[in-house]
């Protein structure tokens, strides 16, 4: 998968070599949710080059042996000194890299930081001493790398943590994208493609799982709809490790997957004062897990929807729960009749995801009309119909539009499509428009000849998708 790093992990590792290139000591923050592939990128930096490192993955275990565990690490760097078997305490740990590097380029990876605070709850005001005192005239480069979304933001990264002002560099990794996931699905169909980057929400870790069966759709079957499959206790088992009271978390998300979109309605639902459910959903909203999505030329928040905003955990609320009873009966075609008759229903919004950055690779690579500063979905009152209006997807600047349908149908769209997509956008005439129009499976003779002669309409297939 060395492409998938030189594509989807390509800043990352850019950012990552130009740190380790500084003649002095460095300090980088690496987090993200888990099985974003934070090790694996690390991993890879270091073997690009064959770089020195001391790499350390810290665990539920106490200080002694965690110490221990690191002394371990350094002795497989630095073995001609095993014989002291271990060290006092971090400080002492750290002295003695910084003596036996003798200001050669190394790196000292601390992995699951969390676990190691949770263990030694002073580390971080251990570390900032020992950044202070011992390694800022070293070329040490350290890394400290957590799954724990809210503790690396606030204890590592935060402006009450003792390490405040002491990194050089942070890196949040995000999920892939749908183009860099497809890297994981080889020569499989675009709309296969797609459909894994739909249930796995780019996450390298699921695409990975899902990538290793015969086909796509096997793999989800495998993966969601069996006892053992990796992804069907997956939500769950996540929630419990990043959150205290899950069956609470648990039911907002279900509330949100089955339609309740406001907090007054989430709040009802799942039987708990706004307030406390408001303070819930905002966790979650750290975490990746849902969003809230304001329109994109609202003032207010207050007109915003809450949606998930990851696609695995969209992906199993949907269709899971509803056939739990199969999957612990063991039957082996629940994906087939359970949920491909409704999966183009699901494709819909997730489409409109991938559009989304579609437009915003090309924007980033200044391939559109114009530069545009913001981009989201549209809906409210049309002045001109007096109704209310949707519109999939609209990138902006302060003169300019494009705006755009995007249909994951089994039809070609023709003309009516564009002809309507017209009419909801004679509201904003003051702007220049442009008309993008994205389907699944193809366009008309009639549309193909319009935007052959429209220089204000483009029009993008799947193929086109993957030719960025």
């Amino acid at each position: 998968m060395k492409r998938f790093f030189d594509s989807g992990r390509k800043r990352e590792l850019k950012s990552l070599e130009k740190l380790y290139s500084r003649d002095e000591f460095t300090f980088a923050v690496v987090y993200g949710r888990r099985r974003v592939g934070k090790t694996s990128l690390i991993g890879e930096f270091i073997e690009r080059g064959n770089k020195k490192a001391i790499r350390f993955i810290a665990t539920e275990n106490t200080d002694t042996v965690n110490l221990a565990s690191f002394a371990q690490a350094i002795f497989a760097v630095y073995p001609e000194s095993s014989v002291f078997g271990s060290f006092p305490d971090w400080e002492a740990a750290f002295g003695y890299i910084a003596k036996q590097s003798k200001g050669e380029k190394v790196i000292v990876e601390i992995d699951e930081y969390p676990y190691l605070a949770k263990a030694h709850p002073a580390i971080s005001s251990t570390l900032q001493k020992i950044i202070d005192r011992v390694l800022q005239e070293t070329g040490i480069m350290l890394i400290l790398c957590g799954s724990s979304m809210s503790f690396m933001e606030n204890q590592v990264l935060g402006y009450q943590s003792p390490l405040y002002g002491r990194r050089t560099a942070q890196y949040r990794i995000m999920p892939l994208d749908y183009y860099d996931s497809a890297e994981f699905f080889g020569a499989s169909d675009l709309q296969d493609k797609l459909l894994g980057y739909a249930v796995t929400g780019g996450v390298p870790q699921y695409l990975k799982v899902i990538a290793r069966a015969d086909s796509v759709e096997v793999g989800i079957n495998e993966a969601f709809f069996s006892k053992d499959g990796y992804l069907y206790e997956e939500p769950q088992n996540l929630l419990k490790q990043e959150l205290r009271e899950p069956a609470l978390y648990n039911a907002i998300i279900a509330a949100i997957a089955t339609g309740a979109t406001k907090l007054n309605d989430i709040a009802a639902k799942v039987r708990e004062e706004n307030s406390k459910v408001a303070k819930y959903i905002k966790n979650l909203m750290e975490l990746g897990i849902i969003e809230k999505e304001i329109s994109i030329f609202s003032e207010s928040v207050r007109n915003g929807i809450y949606c998930i905003k990851d696609n695995m955990y969209r992906f199993w609320y949907r269709f899971v729960p509803g056939t739990i009873t199969l999957i612990e009966n063991g039957n082996e075609h629940i994906y087939e009749k359970k949920v491909k008759p409704f999966i183009s229903d699901y494709m819909g919004r997730v489409f409109e995801s991938v559009c989304k950055q579609y437009l915003s690779r090309l924007n980033a690579e200044e391939k559109l009309p114009f530069l545009f500063e913001k981009i989201g979905r549209w809906w409210g009152g049309s002045p001109i119909t007096k109704k209310e209006t949707e519109i999939d997807l609209i990138a902006a600047d302060k003169n300019s539009l494009i705006v755009c349908e995007c249909k994951w149908k089994n039809e070609e769209i023709g003309l009516k499509t564009y002809k309507d997509l017209k009419e909801k956008a004679a509201m904003f005439a003051d702007k220049k428009i442009y008309y993008y129009l994205f389907s699944k499976s193809g366009f008309s003779d009639g549309l193909a000849e319009e935007a052959k002669i429209n220089a204000e309409l483009t029009l993008v297939t799947i193929a086109d998708l993957f030719n960025v």
